[in-house]
């Protein structure tokens, strides 16, 4: 089964992506880990994906395309994959297609999951990461034993630049904007599947099994 997986920061994403991966028996490919993969395994695409990323320039979608049809490729995708963080606008999406269609293959579910904004912003704004030993803790859903302190090793519990207010606003508004046209280019094809991820994680976990197992939306 080669699936994909969809939602805004805070959505639950990793969550759900191990349980997929781990339960289908696929590996879990996120564009971050494919990307430098390529780059340590020095293949045609990571270098020329590494010139990009030393001079801090964003990598094209031609090289991007490229690191994922390499990753694609390899033996433990034959089986079937969870892509996580690619595509992300449409022709990200045709150049998927077009990389599957040279094996052969298909994007056969497309998970996304969808949480209300202001859920996302308590998940996100509320998170806490140790800074010594990069434990995470949750203010509301996951606090530690004492407020600022880690339970594991007793370091300073902080919140990233990234996970604040204003930042995750704007995070999530970017992101609709770019999401809005890939999930009605999956609907079109028949393989959506949207699944609440605010119920319980148990409750998402098994809602995705109905949907990998069944038909789509």
């Amino acid at each position: 089964m080669n699936v994909l997986i969809m939602g805004a920061p805070g959505a639950g994403k990793g969550t759900q992506a191990a349980m997929i991966a781990g339960e289908f028996g696929i590996p879990h490919i996120s564009t971050g880990d494919a990307l430098r993969l390529a780059v340590d395994q020095g293949t045609a695409m990571g270098q020329l994906a590494k010139g990009y990323m030393e001079r801090g320039e964003l990598v094209p979608d031609d090289v991007m395309n490229g690191i994922v049809r390499e990753r694609l490729g390899q033996d433990d995708c034959r089986g079937g994959f969870l892509l996580d963080g690619f595509p992300r606008t449409v022709p990200q999406a045709e150049a998927l297609d077009g990389i599957l269609a040279e094996s052969g293959r298909k994007i056969d579910r497309v998970v996304y999951l969808d949480v209300d904004r202001e859920l996302l912003l308590e998940r996100v704004t509320g998170r806490r990461v140790c800074r010594s030993c990069g434990a995470t803790y949750h203010v509301r859903f996951h606090p530690p034993a004492k407020p600022g302190v880690c339970d594991k090793c007793g370091g300073e519990l902080y919140q990233r630049k990234d996970d604040s207010a204003e930042t995750v606003r704007t995070r999530l508004e970017e992101y609709d904007k770019k999401t809005a046209p890939l999930l009605a280019y999956y609907r079109e094809r028949g393989v959506l599947c949207r699944i609440d991820g605010a119920k319980p994680i148990a409750e998402v976990s098994e809602d995705i099994r109905r949907c990998l197992r069944g038909p789509a939306e």
